[in-house]
């Protein structure tokens, strides 16, 4: 075996297929969209009748997707780019399906706030799980990194 330690062989950087990624993910994300749109057209009041599922609400099937897709592409991009796994490749697919998002607003102020939304909540929901899936010694050293020691009283005996 080589002279890598376990812990090195664990962290070691497996590049993504951005294509499959975005291909699988825009799917899964196409088909909760045709659910939405199911769910409007039910709810909603027209004389469509089923053909409304497409036609009157067929949008949100393609935004859906399009927005899983972006997502999906763009995160696993960014990853094999930087060659790492962490809460900033999240940052930046939510980043991009937040601002197709935005688009389809036609609005660039909506576009950018929908970027920094949904970037940050992506970031959020990564980085609790990375913190999630630790193991308990690498929790404390993550939590003795990023908080300062708490200065010790001393105490003097005064007897």
């Amino acid at each position: 075996m080589s002279g890598l330690s376990p812990q090195t062989l664990e962290d070691a950087f497996e590049p993504k297929p951005a294509l499959r990624n975005a291909a699988t993910i825009g799917l899964q994300a196409g088909i909760v969209g045709a659910f939405v749109s199911a769910v409007q057209n039910a709810l909603g009041s027209h004389s469509r009748g089923a053909a409304g599922f497409l036609t009157r609400s067929g949008g949100t099937i393609g935004t859906f997707a399009a927005m899983g897709a972006a997502f999906a592409f763009t995160e696993s991009a960014v990853a094999n780019q930087r060659e790492t796994n962490d809460a900033l490749n999240g940052i930046a697919g939510g980043c991009a399906a937040g601002f197709l998002a935005g688009l389809k607003s036609r609005s660039i102020p909506v576009a950018l706030g929908s970027c920094a939304v949904i970037g940050a909540a992506m970031g959020t929901f990564d980085y609790a799980g990375e913190i999630a899936g630790r193991s308990k010694e690498q929790k404390e050293e993550k939590r003795k990194k990023f908080f300062k020691p708490v200065p010790q009283p001393s105490h003097h005996a005064s007897e």
